[in-house]
């Protein structure tokens, strides 16, 4: 992190931040940042280990300020070269400050132990000094936030609950309360840092250094140092170091670390490839057309940890409960120590005892960890699997949806026409030659339609003749000679001699039609030789996304500007409803209708600039991967894999994560509640109190970590807020 300096050229800073583990830390360091001068709006991020600051345009904090304020509160600052250094090689549990401080607690614990067998007569002094050492730094952390003005702190309810221990001569549970407090920060801090891992290992994915082309020579620089226009070498077997554009060379790449996608893709001059991926079998030269700092990589990382950093709304339910939460169990601690007393005969010692304990059992830490720990791990997981979510907003509203609007071309269908039907209609040409003579009819022609029956012909492997003489029909087809024949190609209704068609042939090419089909007429003389049909087909994977969506309860909608025939006739071989010939501003208006009509909330699907009004209007927008990037920058989600599955596959891990979430609030609040009432009837004690919220704190963090091994089944998707289907990450 750059000095003063840095603070001064920006309105807003981002900040990484050391030992800031859970809710309680991003409370505590947005109350004591946001007392100091110059500072207009704080948001802290344990899931990103962030504090993200907005400052005043003519009032800025000096550094030392910043630094002084989050050390008072037990926290470092984290410079740019140390954190780059920690991403490549992290630091082992006890190199960290949480794992020495259980590493001296628990050897100051063991020593007093063995001194207390050795030597009774010095009997509980041992303790209390082991205790006194562990206990310095968690008092340093209360005393920062009560100087703050912020009482309140899981490190304060430790110091009162630790000191009142040993002023009623319970040293020996004072000290393991200690050393188990000391425990549960470590795996907070374990978990916490894997979760952050886990995005971080995607910028391991962009190699460090690229071959670099310069008057045909290749040399070792820098990816870093890429900028856009240079030319790179990307050898087989090498990872792509940049976004980038194929000048030459053809090659299968792997593209599973940016979309999750199993099968390599061949890629050829002119296609795009993307930082991070696999050059699998020849050798590749690519323009580079984003710098570092704005590669694929590195602009996922960036999305993701915005995402992680935007709280959902459970998750900021449970702050608002555990803001209250506190004080109330204070309050209710202290009526334990000075009510029993009052009014029976138990001992003074008694009831403070019992109401330290419950000080203990009542630290919120595995309350305030359970609903970000979940969504953290369900936004990495998806990020992994090329499901990008805008935040912890947007994973909770996936999983609400009712309906899906989706929009047709290049969403539900590939996007490019494909030849449907050749037909012959004399008795002399076969199929394959009335398609070799429209191919050469279209040789030159950039027409979609012409596109798609040049290629036809091609992946036929038919021999295309060369035409001569050809010649646009103004909105009506194209004519030439080809081997000493002057042909025409034309629509049905551009047909100059209509009565060359008998009643059969209207009939036919009124059948196709009706299904959505875009007829080419090949005619010889006013004489129809056979016809071929184009339409744009639904993708490979249509028919099993909406298969998947059907089996979670969501229904899907097509809408599309294109004409409402081929709409209707799409829609039908999907089986799904289905509206066309609507503008951007009619695909939001059916949007809004739908939410206020009770089809709500809806998701709207797309890949286009048309799309991004009804993307807006949505309650999520889901940007396909291929889509452009205004379409990606309107919508709250999007799928790099770009494929149709993908859409339920958002939806899925999002009702994962949600359940993943009550689960978590059960197991916090349900393992409170019973300890609650074991400690007010003096059933269990106060190491036992420690050890619950402590155990608490694991089991909510490793049932989140569980989400880490989503796996997404489309055949097995059930409906309604099913149960998640996800299972422990193989190795």
């Amino acid at each position: 992190m750059e000095k003063s300096t840095h603070f001064e050229d920006s309105p807003a800073l981002k900040l990484r931040v050391e030992g800031m583990d859970c809710g309680g830390c991003e409370r505590k360091a947005e109350a004591a940042l946001g007392r100091l001068e110059g500072i207009k709006e704080v948001s802290a991020s344990s899931v990103t280990g962030s504090v993200t600051i907005q400052l005043h345009e003519h009032s800025t904090p000096s550094h030392e300020s910043i630094e002084e304020t989050l050390i008072e509160l037990g926290y470092r600052l984290v410079d740019q070269d140390e954190e780059s250094e920690s991403t490549t090689t992290p630091d082992s549990w006890w190199q960290t400050a949480k794992g020495r401080l259980v590493l001296v607690t628990g050897g100051l614990l063991a020593l007093a132990l063995v001194l207390r067998m050795t030597w009774p007569v010095l009997g509980g002094w041992p303790f209390v000094a082991a205790t006194l050492v562990g206990l310095m730094p968690i008092a340093q952390g209360a005393w920062g936030a009560l100087k703050m003005r912020n009482p309140f702190t899981i490190e304060m309810l430790m110091s009162i609950a630790a000191l009142g221990a040993l002023a009623i001569d319970a040293a020996a549970e004072a000290a393991v309360v200690v050393f188990l407090f000391a425990v549960g920060e470590l795996l907070e801090g374990v978990a916490a840092s894997r979760a952050r891992r886990s995005i971080s290992a995607l910028a391991d994915l962009t190699p460090s250094t690229a071959r670099l082309m310069e008057n045909g020579d290749a040399r070792e620089v820098s990816a870093a140092t890429l900028t856009p226009g240079q030319r790179v070498l990307v050898r087989p077997g090498d990872r792509v170091p940049c976004d980038g554009r194929i000048l030459a060379g053809e090659s299968d790449v792997d593209e599973s670390p940016i979309n999750g996608e199993s099968v390599p893709r061949s890629r050829a001059p002119g296609d795009d490839v993307f930082a991070g991926t696999v050059n699998l079998d020849a050798a590749l030269e690519v323009e580079v057309t984003r710098g570092a700092e704005d590669n694929t990589i590195a602009r996922v990382i960036r999305l993701v940890e915005e995402a992680q950093a935007a709280k959902a709304p459970v998750a900021r339910f449970i702050d608002r409960f555990a803001f209250y939460y506190m004080p109330a169990v204070v309050g209710l601690a202290l009526l334990m120590a000075v009510v029993p007393p009052l009014v029976s005969t138990m001992a003074w010692s008694e009831s403070v005892y019992r109401a330290l304990a419950l000080l203990l059992i009542a630290c919120p830490c595995a309350l305030v960890i359970s609903t970000p720990a979940a969504i953290a791990a369900g936004l990495s997981t998806g990020a992994r699997r090329g499901l990008l979510i805008k935040g912890g907003a947007v994973l909770e509203q996936l999983g609400k949806l009712r309906t899906v609007a989706l929009d047709k071309t290049g969403t539900l269908t590939a996007g490019t026409p494909q030849v449907t039907d050749v037909e012959n209609w004399a008795t002399d040409q076969g199929e394959h030659e009335v398609l070799r003579l429209a191919a050469a009819m279209e040789r030159d022609s950039s027409h979609p339609i012409a596109t798609a029956i040049f290629s036809h012909a091609q992946k036929l492997g038919l021999s295309i003749p060369q035409a001569n003489g050809n010649r646009a029909l103004s909105g009506r087809g194209v004519t030439g000679w080809i081997e000493g024949r002057e042909l025409s190609l034309v629509s049905p209704r551009h047909l100059t001699a209509p009565t060359a068609l008998d009643d059969g042939l209207r009939a036919r090419i009124a059948e196709l039609e009706h299904a959505g089909k875009s007829l080419a007429l090949l005619v010889e003389s006013e004489r129809p030789l056979g016809l071929i049909a184009v339409r744009d087909e639904p993708r490979g994977d249509a028919r099993e996304g909406l298969a998947a969506l059907s089996r979670l309860g969501v229904e899907a909608v097509m809408l599309s500007g294109d004409n409402a025939r081929t709409a209707a006739a799409i829609g039908g071989s999907l089986g799904i409803e289905a509206h066309g010939e609507l503008m951007p501003e009619d695909k939001a208006r059916r949007v809004q209708q739908w939410q206020a009509t009770g089809r709500g909330p809806v998701g709207k699907v797309g890949d286009g600039i048309n799309d991004a009004p009804a993307l807006a209007a949505a309650d999520v927008g889901i940007a396909m991967g291929g889509g452009t990037d205004v379409a990606l920058e309107t919508a709250d989600a999007a799928l790099l894999k770009n494929r149709v599955t993908g859409i339920a596959e958002l939806i899925d891990l999002s009702r994962a994560t949600l359940r993943n979430v009550k689960t978590n609030v059960a197991l916090a609040l349900g393992l409170k509640a019973i300890f609650l009432v074991t400690t007010a009837l003096g059933i269990t004690g106060m190491w036992i109190a420690v050890m619950a919220d402590t155990g608490a704190t694991v089991l909510v963090t490793l049932n989140a970590m569980r989400l880490l091994g989503y796996r997404f089944s489309p055949g097995t998707a059930m409906s309604g807020s099913a149960s998640p289907r996800y299972q422990a990450a193989t190795s």
